[in-house]
């Protein structure tokens, strides 16, 4: 089978790298998925992802001149969802942005918690600049 640039082949994962995995693909060659092209979301652990011997659907990015062979799992996936909302808002489409609903107090997680802490903080940050910012604009003013 000619391998050509851009089609998409199966093939059997041979070994795991920290950089990425080698595939045999049909024919007995050899290419190498990178880790940034194994998954869609962050990959720390190629082994979390990926087991030898597996096989798994690639796509041919590229064949150098000395035969290397570039491959990408990610790009034969079906199309990542957007990313989630932001934390804290609900879409209601009559209404607009709401605030989340809050959890009772005993009902918090430590997680929680600390995401109210850090958003309280964080708010409480912002209004201090922002004060600071309309005091100095205010003394300007008045020279």
């Amino acid at each position: 089978m000619q391998l050509e640039v851009g089609s998409i082949v199966e093939g059997k994962v041979t070994s795991i790298t920290k950089f990425g995995a080698f595939v045999e693909l049909p024919g007995g060659k050899t290419g190498m998925v990178h880790i940034s092209e194994i998954s869609p979301t962050y990959v720390k652990e190629i082994s979390d992802h990926l087991t030898e011997n597996q096989v798994v659907k690639v796509k041919i990015l590229s064949i150098n001149n000395d035969g290397k062979i570039s491959l990408s799992i990610k790009k034969c996936m079906d199309p990542v969802q957007p990313p989630a909302r932001k934390p804290g808002f609900s879409r209601n489409e009559n209404r607009g942005w709401q605030p989340k609903k809050t959890i009772p107090q005993e009902n918090m997680t430590f997680e929680d918690m600390m995401s109210k802490f850090k958003q309280t903080s964080e708010d409480k940050m912002s209004d201090l600049k922002r004060g600071n910012e309309v005091r100095r604009s205010s003394r300007r003013g008045q020279k």
